[in-house]
């Protein structure tokens, strides 16, 4: 009887400890939304998504990976005096409990050098990484060319 009273009290103080450091973490940003729109031949593809964070601090975006292609960066299109215009980014902050889209004539991930053709339908698994040294793995899903949203 004694024993069972010791493990019980153990396992309780383990699960506390365990909670405890949950809420202590920062809450995991959620990615909605992921696509890739597929250009023909070796023209770069781009990557659309939604980010929403979940904790109460800023995140920020620092990078992305893919095995699927040679690299992969943060772009922002813009217009401005009537001409359109990319430029990288080295971040894209999300606030606390806000949310950004990654979207065409917006944000998106500039994905160059495809290692293999890709295939509609097919998925592309990203790695976004963020400042806090965080990262989650998303499948993007392949659409067309003529794309313009998930």
């Amino acid at each position: 009887m004694h024993r069972i009273c010791k493990l019980t009290a153990t396992a309780l103080i383990a699960t506390m400890a365990v909670s405890a450091e949950a809420a202590d973490s920062p809450a995991s940003p959620v990615i909605e939304d992921a696509w890739i729109r597929a250009l023909p031949g070796d023209l770069p593809a781009a990557g659309y998504f939604s980010i929403h964070n979940l904790g109460d601090a800023p995140r920020q975006l620092t990078r992305a990976d893919t095995p699927e292609f040679a690299g992969a960066m943060l772009h922002l299109s813009s217009e401005q005096d009537g001409q359109s215009q990319m430029q990288h980014v080295d971040g894209v902050t999300v606030a606390a409990h806000g949310r950004v889209s990654f979207r065409p004539g917006s944000y998106h991930l500039m994905l160059m050098h495809a290692k293999a053709p890709l295939t509609i339908g097919s998925k592309v698994p990203i790695a976004l990484h963020f400042d806090d040294g965080s990262s989650v793995v998303v499948p993007f899903i392949v659409k067309g060319a003529s794309a313009t949203a998930y």
